[in-house]
């Protein structure tokens, strides 16, 4: 292994140890120089993804005492990521992470800030609905991370597969205690602790990632008439149906539970599913990779089963039940994600990969608003098919084609 300039090279898989046992894949993973330290600052910046809207939301509806308003700023937001996401990744592919990533990030934590202000002064609503779309330059830290492990381990297919079970691994980690730390902050310490807080570990961790320079991919200038779009078009009509997955499965775990009076306790029930995906996570970056056609007929079985245990009315059963689909959606994304990388032209990887992820976050939108309809007119299990219904539209779309799919 060695470094020329500012880019690490892989030369030879380090010999194993006469004695004792040898490294397991991710301890070989992290022995790579660097990989800690961007990996430390990327899981900084990345927590805050999973506090931004529920502290938005806890901090808006306690000042201005409306929920209505809260959601509305929020989908704001998350529209204008769907639209400003895909440009802030393709200069961060042009000019690289650490020039572009900095400004995007300070710009979005003016915003919170600016959120802040305006909420305590009560500052006209269109002055929550401005401030809030500024955090859509926020970078895709989790696609900046993959990117790095995709140029290190670009010549060692099975250290790739691993380095790409912990990164989605990471992100259910995130998702699942950031709502939870941002919960805790809002109530417990004042409504702005949230945005606060995660507006430190924003800035904190992406300084931290970004100065690890040894490990940034190398800028190449992309093809022209190359577009991620148009190579990514088949795997972006999958993530769709998989954003529906997840959207709908949390609005209706959230009415289910506080139909059964749970009420603060079903964030740990929720937590579950989360918990159940990074473990598998983790789990699938020791094994072989399996065909995304494998991977989605076995989302399809776990996502039948909450539906199941909420028709018994038993608690617990469906606490399992969420467990064991959260199980089946980590080697899932894994595999999909993989597709992303195979696909997308050279130069252009961050972009790709932010495109896959507004795929997911249109689905989430989409999932979670026909979930709440079918909630409010069907009451709060039915809805619990939905889940299912998107995971068999995603196996369908997968099994569509033979080459696009094949992992």
């Amino acid at each position: 292994m060695t470094v020329t300039g500012t880019t690490l090279v892989l030369t030879a898989p380090a010999a194993a140890p006469a004695r004792g046992r040898t490294p397991g894949p991710y301890r070989r993973l992290f022995a790579l120089p660097g990989t800690r330290a961007f990996t430390a600052g990327n899981l900084l910046a990345r927590l805050p993804m999973g506090m931004f809207g529920i502290s938005a939301v806890m901090m808006i509806a306690g000042q201005r005492g409306s929920y209505a308003l809260a959601g509305a700023v929020t989908a704001t937001g998350l529209a204008a990521t769907a639209l400003v996401a895909p440009w802030t990744a393709r200069l961060v592919d042009r000019h690289g992470q650490a020039r572009i990533a900095l400004p995007a990030t300070l710009i979005a934590v003016l915003g919170s800030l600016s959120l802040i202000v305006c909420v305590r002064t009560q500052a006209p609503a269109w002055t929550l609905f401005a401030s809030y779309a500024a955090t859509a330059t926020t970078p895709n830290v989790g696609g900046m991370s993959r990117a790095r492990w995709t140029h290190l381990l670009r010549d060692s297919p099975a250290s790739h597969h691993t380095a790409m079970s912990f990164e989605q691994a990471a992100d259910e980690l995130c998702f699942m205690l950031g709502p939870v730390l941002a919960a805790f902050l809002c109530s417990a310490v004042l409504p702005e602790a949230g945005t606060l807080t995660a507006a430190a570990l924003l800035l904190g961790g992406m300084l931290l990632f970004t100065s690890q320079r040894a490990t940034q991919p190398p800028v190449s200038a992309p093809h022209p008439g190359h577009s991620p779009l148009r190579a990514l078009r088949p795997v972006l009509y999958l993530f769709l149906p998989l954003g529906v997955l997840f959207g709908s499965m949390e609005v209706t775990s959230i009415a289910h539970l506080d139909a059964r009076g749970l009420g603060a306790a079903s964030g740990l029930v929720l937590a579950l599913q989360a918990a159940g995906s990074c473990a598998a996570g983790l789990l699938y970056g020791t094994l072989r990779p399996r065909g995304l056609r494998t991977c989605l007929t076995t989302l399809s079985i776990a996502m039948a089963l909450p539906w199941a245990a909420a028709a018994t009315g038993s608690v617990p059963l469906l606490a399992l039940a969420l467990l064991l689909a959260g199980m089946a959606t980590a080697p899932t994304m894994v595999t999909a994600m993989s597709r992303v990388h195979a696909l997308t032209p050279e130069g252009r990887l961050n972009e790709g990969m932010t495109l896959a992820v507004t795929a997911i976050f249109a689905g989430i939108s989409l999932g979670s608003a026909t979930a709440g309809t079918l909630i409010d007119h069907l009451g709060p299990t039915i809805p619990y098919a939905l889940p299912a219904v998107a995971a068999l539209a995603a196996l369908a779309i997968g099994g569509t084609s033979r080459t696009s799919f094949r992992y």
